[in-house]
């Protein structure tokens, strides 16, 4: 397998040299250059120029089928006509005062239907919104301690860095373990560990605050079991803890009303982002009449001068209002369906185990080890999945396993292209074995 893999750095290495241009170029003025750690890749990332509709164009003008679709953000699709406008014509009348706008009532209206929670505040990211909801359970609760799922990922706020790639431990230095203490973890999908670390907690005078998760775990993308956010939602409800549903990527994506539609269970909290802004910078917490209150008469404080930002919230009332409609979320819906069941059969043929699923806009395929050298490390081969469809034009996330999201501009072609890149490699990773 470290043969094939090294064939395909070298042929992405060589079809990205403007990539590595800019690369040096950003490197002297940006930590990493970039600027984020998760836009980070050896030796260079791959700067893109422009995307239209299901495509990206990199700096070397290459254009790739974007399953990518900025780490779950962008289900529109690229400059989307109806986004376009709206940004245009708000921009040209100012594009942020630090003031409501009327149409920040009008999504927050369309979200209330949505997902049924009445009161909304906005926020600029995924990372904001779960802090901030976390901060209103602990100001509502006036407890301190968060309980999360192994392996969830709520953002780069201190209180969610703990347990994202193992049991235990901070996800990454600089966080302070008197902070992360206040952080329980527990496995999802694990009622009766959930239930006895509440207890424990209770026990010990350090009952906690809330229960932060996301309804389908995406970092891995395991399905909740059936019966098990109906057991977490009994359980929270009983012992007075908060729950939130981190919905940063699963709403808007994977339903009109996100995993609440999906799997109709109701969070006291809820936090949203990614899709929310139809490509600009957006946050948002959602919540009971309840729980807002703390907010409302000022006890929690929510605050921030982008908040509801003028720009995006444009952008988002014309993605809500005029392209996340019934008919994109059933275009989505059918989509995936062929994307999953086309994975699903070229592992079949293969005789290659591994699984897949779809969930509207958002899904993943797994390729458990093949008997070919080396394939025994999943990482390893993570990374040759991901440089191999790379090459052959599907822009996709760097992610364990392959994660997909699905845009209303996406076509059969375009997913019937992913399919036989994947089959493709199947062919050379078994004729290797």
């Amino acid at each position: 397998m470290e043969t094939l893999a090294g064939r395909e750095r070298s042929r992405l290495d060589r079809a990205t040299q403007a990539s590595h241009s800019a690369y040096v170029r950003a490197s002297r003025v940006l930590a990493g250059g970039v600027p984020s750690s998760f836009q980070m890749r050896v030796p260079w990332p791959v700067y893109l120029a422009r995307g239209e509709g299901a495509g990206v164009w990199d700096a070397d003008g290459t254009r790739r089928l974007d399953f990518h679709c900025g780490f779950g953000a962008m289900v529109q699709g690229h400059s989307h006509p109806a986004i376009v406008r709206a940004i245009g014509e708000r921009a040209s009348e100012g594009s942020h005062f630090a003031a409501p706008t009327e149409d920040a009532a009008v999504v927050g209206a369309e979200l209330a239907r949505r997902f049924g929670l009445p009161k909304w505040r906005f926020a600029n990211s995924g990372t904001e919104a779960t802090l901030d909801a976390i901060r209103i359970a602990r100001g509502f609760t006036r407890r301190d301690v968060v309980i999360k799922m192994i392996g969830g990922y709520h953002g780069h706020h201190d209180a969610a860095m703990v347990a994202v790639d193992g049991p235990s431990g901070t996800y990454g230095r600089g966080v302070p373990d008197a902070v992360a203490h206040l952080t329980a973890a527990v496995p999802f999908n694990d009622i009766d560990a959930l239930e006895l670390r509440i207890a424990e907690l209770t026990a010990t005078g350090r009952a906690p605050a809330c229960v932060i998760l996301e309804p389908a775990l995406m970092m891995g993308t395991a399905l909740p079991a059936p019966g098990y956010l109906e057991a977490v939602r009994e359980i929270a409800t009983r012992d007075g803890v908060v729950l939130i549903f981190d919905e940063v990527k699963t709403g808007l994506s994977i339903a009109a009303g996100g995993a609440v539609e999906r799997f109709g269970v109701s969070p006291d909290l809820i936090t949203l982002a990614k899709a929310l802004g139809g490509g600009l910078p957006s946050g948002a917490i959602g919540g009971s009449e309840e729980l807002m209150d703390v907010v409302e008469r000022r006890a929690v404080l929510q605050a921030g001068t982008y908040n509801g930002n003028a720009l995006t919230m444009a952008a988002a009332r014309a993605s809500l209002l005029e392209v996340l409609t019934d008919d994109a979320y059933e275009r989505l819906e059918r989509l995936s369906e062929r994307l999953a069941r086309g994975c699903e059969q070229a592992l079949a043929e293969h005789h290659v185990g591994g699984s897949a699923a779809g969930l509207g806009a958002r899904g993943f395929v797994t390729v458990s080890p093949v008997s070919a050298p080396g394939a025994s490390d999943d990482r390893r081969l993570a990374e040759l999945t991901w440089l191999y469809l790379m090459n052959r034009g599907i822009f996709c996330a760097p992610a364990r396993p392959e994660q997909w999201t699905l845009s209303v501009a996406h076509s059969d072609d375009d997913v019937d292209h992913y399919v036989a890149v994947l089959a493709e490699l199947l062919t050379e990773l078994t004729s290797a074995a």
